[in-house]
């Protein structure tokens, strides 16, 4: 079973955060959310109080096949501001496994730490001057590096992660599931 952690912080984006957990657990993905800061319990940027699953000292030493951020302000730049975090993340990226972020992470976190270096990417319009190399799409795959715009389209970059983890059947029953279809 495919191993995602994804990362939290007070003032992250709550839709995205639970909609890339909730997705992720559909394609039986095991998820650990993890706070990066001291207390599971987050207060999110809309006020939504949410309880991580652990905190993530506690689970650096694991190894994850995809780690995933949230965006939300102040949220994403917690999440930059994480010296374990950007420790994970540059490791995830040097052995080739999927690093993830939607809404203003991939810009605040990403770029801020050099790992869209040759890698397309998007990110909610308003940051798009800090992604060299910026592409306008819902979500976007370049190489290990998977990217989306917003609250908008949690559910689409969220199943663009269960495809890559878990194979494009397992997405076709999670979406299924979910009626995405039908809904887009």
């Amino acid at each position: 079973m495919p191993r995602a952690l994804v990362a939290v912080s007070e003032g992250s984006e709550e839709l995205e955060t639970i909609g890339i957990v909730d997705v992720l657990r559909r394609g039986k993905v095991n998820v650990t959310l993890a706070s990066v800061d001291h207390q599971k319990t987050v207060k999110c940027s809309k006020g939504t109080i949410i309880t991580a699953d652990a905190l993530l000292k506690d689970v650096k030493d694991e190894t994850f096949d995809a780690i995933v951020l949230p965006g939300g302000l102040p949220g994403a730049e917690h999440l930059r501001d994480s010296k374990t975090l950007s420790k994970l993340l540059e490791k995830q990226k040097e052995e080739g496994r999927i690093y993830a972020a939607i809404c203003a992470s991939p810009a605040v976190v990403f770029a801020s730490h050099n790992l869209l270096e040759g890698v397309k990417a998007t990110c909610y319009p308003s940051f798009k001057e800090d992604i060299e190399h910026y592409v306008n799409d819902k979500v976007v795959v370049s190489g290990n590096c998977i990217t989306s715009q917003g609250p908008g389209t949690v559910a689409e970059f969220a199943l663009q992660l269960v495809e890559s983890l878990c194979g494009k059947a397992t997405r076709a029953s999670v979406a299924k599931g979910m009626i995405y279809n039908s809904c887009v």
